[in-house]
């Protein structure tokens, strides 16, 4: 979740919180779940299980992907929702911080690396595959708003 920079950030440390904090909101944005965006779909059924989905509709702005927080830099909107590493980059947000553990649903992203047997530098490529894949990135991958693993 992200405010424009410098606002005051709700309160979201609890289910309760945030729906108090969501309803006393003057306006909010995330994807559009209707075209499939994985935080979309997840934003609307938090919305289901704190009990407010009719309530948020009228000051719910969905954008089609994660433009969420671009909205919420500009002062279209009071909060965006979207994936941490969505909100990150976004110059012009605070990021308020991650949805209470209880209405959590870890996305988990994975990647293969490997060379080719006919690369020209093996040794530059292996060393490459071997810090991206090592504890040396956990810190950078970490700054992208991901959990290394």
């Amino acid at each position: 979740m992200a405010v424009r920079a410098g606002a005051p950030k709700p309160d979201i440390s609890s289910p309760d919180a945030l729906k108090r904090s969501l309803l006393a909101a003057k306006s909010i944005s995330y994807a559009d779940p209707a075209k499939g965006g994985a935080s979309g779909v997840q934003f609307a059924h938090v919305l289901e299980r704190l009990g407010i989905a009719d309530e948020m509709k009228a000051k719910t702005k969905l954008v089609p992907g994660p433009e969420a927080p671009d909205l919420a830099a500009r002062g279209e909107v009071e909060i965006a929702v979207a994936m941490v590493p969505e909100i990150l980059p976004v110059r012009g947000v605070d990021l308020v911080g991650a949805l209470p553990q209880e209405l959590q649903n870890i996305t988990d992203f994975s990647y293969v690396a490997g060379t080719l047997v006919a690369a020209k530098q093996m040794a530059i490529a292996k060393a490459l595959v071997q810090f991206i894949t090592g504890q040396a990135a956990a810190p950078i991958v970490k700054s992208k708003g991901l959990e290394p693993g």
